[in-house]
């Protein structure tokens, strides 16, 4: 595995050795060992999740300011581009975002610490998103950033400029300057 940091420190781009031939890939998608290595951390995951979407669905930009959430990403079908936000006050990259193309072609997985907000919008027919989690979901404490904040800068690439189609949560998103964030 190879892990490349991103423009947000402690966000890295997770490329997986795929092994391929006519018959089809084999990989490792997550090695407790390697992964410490390569990000430079060991942390135990405790929930995983899986979520499908159709073409358009942005969901995000979501965090837990309490039990905050480290996720690891992947897409198993069709494609998104995936998106970190620094909501870590005292961080000098509060309020950047990076965003990575994540697909099953590409394998490519993205790891988000705590500290940021995650969101991915779908750019194929469907997507298949799983993600593995370091602390359990707390409906209580998510919080929600607003998809298309000037503030924060997101270029989605939505086709022709279409509005993503948000669930009533996503609608609700706050602006980072209103937001509940990190110290």
């Amino acid at each position: 595995m190879q892990a490349v940091e991103t423009a947000l420190r402690g966000v890295f781009v997770i490329e997986p050795k795929v092994f391929g031939d006519e018959r089809g890939f084999f990989f490792e998608s997550f090695n407790r060992r390697a992964f410490a290595n390569a990000v430079g951390t060991d942390l135990e995951f405790v929930q995983d999740n899986h979520s499908r979407s159709r073409r358009g669905v942005l969901r995000g930009l979501h965090y837990q300011i309490h039990q905050p959430q480290g996720k690891l990403v992947r897409v198993v079908a069709g494609e998104v581009v995936d998106v970190a936000v620094d909501v870590r006050r005292s961080s000098p990259m509060f309020g950047r975002s990076v965003a990575v193309r994540l697909s099953a072609a590409n394998h490519r997985q993205l790891w988000i610490p705590p500290g940021f907000a995650h969101g991915f919008v779908v750019l194929s027919e469907t997507a298949d998103f799983l993600y593995k989690t370091t602390d359990y979901y707390a409906p209580q404490h998510e919080r929600c950033l607003l998809w298309n904040d000037p503030a924060i800068g997101v270029q989605w690439p939505l086709a022709g400029g279409a509005q993503p189609v948000l669930s009533a949560k996503d609608l609700q998103g706050v602006q980072l300057a209103e937001a509940e964030v990190y110290l």
